[in-house]
């Protein structure tokens, strides 16, 4: 018989198989989070694990999950904010324990809900969930929770920024008391400590890293430019960065415009955002990690737990409206001890936002001038009108049309909107005074 494999894990107490499992796949050297909380996690206690987004939280609540299931023979359960984090979760489960023979369901909104059931019916081992679709099979009594031995709430902080609190209560008035809890967060703020007491039996706190610290190797700065210049720039920085990109965009309608500006720049692109259905969610996300797409332009949806190896710059075309929502969105770069770099978008009115930033991540952010060769604006192509019979009756003029309310918008204040222009470069030189 072989002897297991060494690795840096072999002394933290994880059973050879899944040793094995992980030296299979590549994985050598324990990240901090994963060093401090897998030994804790296996004797059976619970565990409060604040770290930085992309180091290794997964596999420092996977793995003792699955080796402590085996003995205490129940169900475990993960659960998490968005459907894209719960499948790369599910999938970095079942290649860890792929050589026990893991069954697992996941339990997602934009799923069939029939598929679901069956998973369920099957038997799984784990059942990996967001918080919303895991209510509605409890409350059509599709699942039951009473086996579960033990619980991961990953990315807690998320969840609660969600508006997820209603949900994970009730989720936990469905679960056994005699069961371990592992909580997984970035952040914690008050709305965690006060999960931590009323749902965790004195947790051992591990803390890699304070509350709000940006990963290490990524490098940041910020440009202070009114939005109309921001196409350009970003066309200068595609040009500069020759790597994988990840925008971000505040709103859905927002990254869908982007998309079409970055394409009729020459570059692959693909968006991700809650208008998307399931299907293209996947695809955007795959494409991305397989090199089809250079670009993913992303709401803050993407924010956490896309797990893409690579991406060289992370590019903020809008600020978070959440400065906690900086450091994730950061975090997508610099994973797991690599290089990367993050630049932002600053509007001259924004010096307030970019102060919580900085007192958030405790460093002040550079500011670089905006370079002055920038290309000329290359625009997303127009829309198309839709079509119009010729024989249809033609459409009956409104209050727009006969001077009524609607005539503001077509009136001497919508004649001069340029001054928004105008007003960008005042603000502009008031920052730079300051």
């Amino acid at each position: 018989m072989n002897p297991p494999p060494v690795s840096g894990f072999s002394g933290l107490g994880i059973a050879p198989a899944y040793l094995a499992a992980l030296t299979r796949l590549k994985i050598t050297v324990p990240t901090p989070i994963q060093t401090q909380a897998i030994p804790v996690a296996l004797t059976g206690k619970d565990v409060a694990g604040i770290a930085q987004t992309g180091t290794g939280k997964t596999i420092a609540y996977g793995i003792p999950m699955l080796q402590r299931l085996a003995e205490v023979n129940g169900l475990g359960l993960v659960v998490l904010p968005t459907r894209e984090l719960a499948l790369q979760v599910d999938e970095a489960l079942r290649q860890v324990g792929q050589v026990q023979g893991l069954r697992t369901a996941v339990i997602i909104g934009g799923a069939g809900m029939g598929q679901q059931i069956e998973a369920i019916r099957r038997g799984p081992q784990v059942v990996v969930a967001t918080p919303g679709r895991l209510n509605d099979h409890l409350q059509q009594r599709t699942i039951r929770l009473d086996g579960v031995k033990i619980v991961v709430l990953d990315e807690a902080d998320r969840m609660l920024d969600m508006g997820f609190a209603p949900q994970i209560e009730r989720i936990f008035q469905t679960l056994p008391r005699d069961r371990q809890t592992l909580l997984f967060s970035a952040t914690m703020p008050d709305g965690i400590m006060r999960l931590a007491s009323a749902y965790m039996k004195t947790p051992v706190r591990v803390e890699v890293a304070p509350a709000g610290t940006a990963a290490a190797g990524v490098t940041q700065e910020i440009f202070v430019l009114p939005r109309e210049a921001r196409n350009r720039l970003m066309d200068k920085l595609l040009q500069q960065y020759a790597g994988t990109t990840l925008i971000f965009s505040r709103t859905k309608h927002g990254a869908k415009r982007l998309v079409q500006v970055i394409r009729n720049m020459g570059h692959t692109a693909a968006e991700l955002h809650a208008n998307r259905s399931m299907a293209q969610r996947r695809e955007a996300l795959d494409g991305f990690k397989a090199g089809k797409y250079r670009v993913l332009v992303a709401t803050d949806i993407a924010s956490r737990g896309i797990d893409v190896t690579g991406i060289g710059l992370v590019l903020n075309y809008d600020l978070p409206d959440n400065p906690g929502d900086y450091v994730h969105r950061i975090g997508r770069t610099a994973r797991a001890g690599a290089g990367g770099h993050a630049i932002s978008f600053v509007a001259p009115e924004q010096r307030g936002e970019v102060r919580h930033i900085e007192r958030l991540i405790r460093k002040s952010l550079a500011v670089s001038p905006v370079p002055h060769d920038l290309p000329p604006e290359r625009r997303a192509p127009p829309r198309e009108a839709p079509y119009r019979d010729p024989r249809a009756r033609p459409p009956q003029p409104g209050p727009a049309h006969r001077g009524g309310p609607g005539f503001a918008r077509g009136g001497p204040g919508h004649q001069h909107g340029g001054g928004a222009s105008q007003g960008g470069g005042r603000d502009q030189r008031r920052w730079s005074r300051r």
